[in-house]
This record gives C-alpha cells, structure tokens and sequence, in this order.
C-alpha cells in the first residue's frame, strides 16, 4: 500500500543503526582494559573490578556533556574531537576525588543516523579514554527525527572510576599555609560557549573559516581545541605528593571551583598575573568588551585544573607536572577564612 508506514519512513533507520555498531567496534576495543569481560553490542557492559587491588574500594562517578561547543563542530563538520571533550569532563571530575578512571560510556542523540559521523564522533570518545586509561565498554545512539536541526546532535558521557576509601580527596586536609598550583590548559575547554558564541557569530557575525591574526589559526581552529585528560598526572602526583585537594576549573571558572576543594575553616587566595593567561582570552576579552570579573567567573583563564599541597611539596610537585609535557604554576595560597567564608579572593600579584 501507498501509505504504508514503516519505522525508516517515520524516519529511523535501524539498517544505519547496525552499520554504526559495526564502524565503532575498533574504536571501542582499542580502550579494553583486562577487566572488560564482553565486547559492546551486549545490554549492558561488564567490567570485573579486582578486589584484590583494593582494601575498601570506593566507586566514584560522574557525567557531564559537551554544551554549545558542539555548536562548533557543526560548523566546520569536524566531529572528532568533541569526543575527547566529553570524556575530559567526566574524567577530570572523578579525579578530583583521587579517583583512577575504570569505565566509560557515551550517549549520542541525532536526527539523522549518519554512520561516518558517529564513527568520527566514537573515534573522538575512545580516544579520550585511551589518554584517561580507561575503558568504552558501551553507550547509547539515539536516531530521534524531528528532535535535532539536520547535521546537529548531542552528546553525553558517564565515568566511573575507584579510589581506596582511606586515600578519598575532599578537601578535608586543607589547611592554611597550603599552597595552590594550576595545571595550564588548553584554551577554553567546553565551558562559556555560549558568551562565546554570543561574541563571534551572533555580535561580530565571524565565520568559523575567518583568519585571526591575533591567534594565529582561524577562528574554529581556536575554538574546537579539545580539553587535556589530566588522569594520568594526578595519579603521579597523588601517589608522590601529599595532595589534600584537587579542583577541576570548568563552568564557573576559578571562583566557583576551588572554594569547592577546600574545608570549612579556610579559603583560597589566588595571584593574578602569577600564570601564563592564553591569547584566545584576551582576544575575546577584547573583542566582546568582557568586564575582567566575568572573564574569571566564566572562563579557566588559562588554568584546567587545581592542586593543592603543602608548602614544602612545591618543588616536587612543579617536576611531576613536567615531567607528564604540561604547565605547572604556583598561583596562590590557602589562608584562614573569617566567619568561615571560603569564597575565592582574586588579588593582583
């Protein structure tokens, strides 16, 4: 009949369904660690967890999403990266406990099911896990018509890692006279697209193709920097240091980040002007008339991520950071809190 409705006409495509399953096999096999007992395509994913490892072990989680970065990869039809975006932002959450990362999974939701593009965004995920050492054992692709603009989807992400209950970093063992050292990042990471966007596309009408001077890449190139997987150096530090807390400066920047790994009883001075600030912020800054203390509640201003130590451990600390190929600096210091108000303080250095 004519009018005979199928689930293809309704617009799934269950055929591309299978065809993504087979192109990301690879992908996902190449993240395998021994505990993996089952390749994807099960209904769940199972991961043998050694308890001969652990005394008390703790499982830690975390999920977060790309946001309005993906906005991004549209636009120059470059899918990936984002992947590595999304693992960074589960993992170097979890890590932030003394977490070591076990297991990831991915969900993707699209209008349309394009195999090459998901594979390309799969290809991006495995390869964050692959630098954050932990495993894909399995995910979600959602072909949802009527549900994305054509070429657009979403794209989600679930870590779990462990961490021995005696060696739990929160915060608790922070104490006055600790100092605090950041981690340089990357650039913007996946936090403030939207103040971003609201920038360049929709105040200064720039294409994601136009050339900056200033940054010496074109706009997209500057933008779609994927976000560093810090899994690695803060297992080295944390079994090398005495770290008593770890802050990822993702959304809300450094004021709503760090207070987050401190104890009651005291708070964080931070420097400016003690890092490196990359140019991709002093252009925006400059170009989108950002008052400087939206810059530090929106932006990493140059810092991924936060650790705090002793005082005596700073050196030692500064030569495990390089010794993983990144930038360590000392940008502040943990002081007593009046009225136990451990709010972040921002002085001039």
């Amino acid at each position: 009949m004519d009018d005979e409705l199928t689930y293809k006409a309704a617009g799934v495509d269950i055929k591309a369904g299978y065809e993504v399953v087979k192109r990301i096999g690879k992908h996902t096999q190449s993240t395998f660690r021994p505990e993996v007992l089952q390749g994807i395509g099960s209904f769940g994913g199972f991961f043998a967890l050694d308890n001969a490892q652990y005394k008390q072990p703790v499982l830690v989680a975390g999920t977060d999403g790309v946001g309005t970065k993906l906005k991004i990869a549209f636009a120059m039809n470059k899918h990936d990266t984002v992947g590595v975006d999304v693992v960074a932002y589960c993992v170097n959450d979890i890590i932030c406990q003394g977490a070591h990362p076990l297991f990831f999974l991915d969900y993707i939701g699209i209008g349309h099911m394009d195999p090459v593009t998901v594979e390309s965004i799969v290809a991006g995920v495995a390869e964050g896990c692959r630098q954050a050492g932990c495993a894909l054992i399995g995910g979600e692709t959602a072909e949802l018509p009527g549900m994305y603009a054509p070429g657009e989807y979403d794209l989600a992400g679930f870590a779990v890692g462990v961490v021995e209950r005696a060696q739990v970093i929160n915060g608790s063992s922070v104490k006055a006279g600790d100092k605090i050292v950041g981690i340089a990042s990357t650039g913007l990471q996946s936090s403030g697209f939207s103040l971003v966007r609201s920038i360049v596309f929709d105040k200064l009408k720039m294409n994601v193709r136009d050339f900056v001077s200033e940054l010496n890449c074109t706009l997209g190139e500057a933008l779609i920097v994927p976000t560093g997987i810090y899994a690695k150096l803060m297992a080295d530090l944390t079994a090398q240091v005495e770290v008593h807390g770890i802050a990822n400066i993702s959304g809300g920047g450094l004021h709503e980040n760090i207070p987050r790994s401190v104890a009651a009883g005291v708070r964080p001075v931070v420097h400016k002007g003690s890092w490196l600030v990359p140019p991709i912020f002093t252009y925006l800054q400059r170009i989108g008339n950002i008052a400087e203390s939206e810059m530090y509640h929106t932006f990493n201003m140059g810092v991924a991520m936060v650790v705090i130590i002793p005082a005596n451990q700073v050196d030692r600390t500064l030569e495990i950071i390089a010794a993983n190929g990144e930038q360590g600096y000392v940008i502040g210091e943990i002081v007593a809190a009046p009225n136990d108000d451990s709010s972040l303080v921002l002085e001039e250095d």
